[in-house]
């Protein structure tokens, strides 16, 4: 895997190479979710963030090289990891850890919380809890595009994630079955981190190889390292261009390490030394980091600066969450209904039922 960052590193503004710019800024995207990640661990060890908290730790060139590849006008559907992605599909560190915190100000207004991230401007269509529940809802906004707009190099696609174990469930087959009936422009991304919570992939699925499950339903299916972000990044781009000008659904299977348990409650016991010490050596963040310094595109102070900076953002976060004001509890059933309706809850806890009435 280092070998191919080197290589890709070397090709700054030489033939057609990535400009250093644009690798600094992945850098730099790289660094900001790693420090977020780490706050938001800390944070929830503190009481600070209630619920579930899944990490993208060890995922970083995975986040990045795929919203590389999405455009403005592009859809995004996630599962309940999904703080990089919110970050990088331009929602300020502010707004996310606020939410994480379940307050007024966050993304869902305090509602959502970790799992629950969502903003239509951004087109950030979820952050779902349940195991595959974002699968039906992108494939139906897949096949809306197709009613709308015409396929081509302009038309918008929807990029919808998820993780190994949810290609077990009904849902995925179902709709990747539609999808590849309808030809819908629609890329489907599993990361895989060979874990689905505590079990491998190995011992969860007879076919292993995910991304060869795109066979059954007439579309391709490609497998990429997901500790290469340009790598990641280059072959979203050509799945979302399939999904755009040819209305053709993609499979792609993303492979990488999380660093961490299923969420961070999860000791990950289940984890070898063995393979607990080949996630630490494919860590993409340390890595990438270490190909730039090498190949000239960063100095160690540049590095070093960029992380501060991450850092000093991700602080100057948590005290805009901890600032910021906690929902009012008159405000408990807001939002319930997209109208109103007769005879809506109202009580809260500890009022008496007939008395809200």
């Amino acid at each position: 895997m280092a070998t191919k960052a080197r290589t890709r590193a070397k090709q700054v503004d030489a033939q057609g190479g990535d400009p250093a710019g644009t690798l600094r800024d992945y850098y730099e995207q790289m660094s900001l979710v790693r420090a977020f990640e780490l706050r938001s661990g800390e944070m929830y060890a503190r009481a600070k963030i209630g619920g579930y908290c899944h990490l993208n730790l060890g995922e970083e060139a995975t986040v990045v090289g795929l919203m590389a590849a999405i455009e403005a006008r592009d859809y995004l559907f996630t599962g309940y990891r999904d703080h990089g992605y919110a970050l990088l599909r331009g929602l300020s560190p502010e707004r996310v850890m606020a939410e994480l915190f379940g307050k007024t100000t966050g993304v869902s207004g305090g509602r959502g919380g970790s799992m629950h991230l969502f903003d239509a401007e951004t087109r950030l269509f979820g952050g779902y809890g349940i195991v595959g529940g974002q699968i039906p809802p992108a494939t139906g906004a897949a096949l809306a595009l197709k009613y709308q707009e015409s396929a081509g190099p302009d038309a918008a696609a929807v990029m919808c994630l998820l993780g190994d174990g949810t290609t077990n469930i009904g849902a995925f087959h179902e709709s990747l079955n539609l999808a590849g009936l309808w030809k819908l422009p629609i890329v489907y991304v599993i990361v895989n981190n060979g874990l689905g919570m505590g079990t491998t992939v190995e011992k969860a699925s007879a076919e292993p190889e995910l991304y060869k499950r795109a066979a059954s339903y007439r579309m391709p299916g490609l497998r990429v390292d997901g500790d290469d972000v340009l790598a990641v990044r280059d072959a979203a781009r050509d799945a979302l261009q399939q999904a755009r000008e040819s209305r053709q659904p993609v499979l792609l299977e993303v492979m990488c390490y999380r660093l961490r348990g299923h969420s961070v409650v999860d000791p990950a016991r289940y984890r070898s030394p063995e393979d607990t010490t080949i996630a630490q050596q494919s860590d993409p963040v340390p890595s990438f980091r270490a190909e730039l310094i090498a190949s000239g595109v960063l100095s160690e102070a540049d590095a070093t600066a960029i992380d501060e900076a991450a850092d000093a953002r991700v602080t100057e976060a948590v005290t805009f969450a901890e600032e910021s004001p906690e929902p009012d509890p008159d405000d408990l059933f807001a939002y319930v209904y997209a109208t109103a309706v007769a005879n809506a809850p109202s009580a809260l806890p500890g009022e008496p039922v007939m008395d809200a009435l």
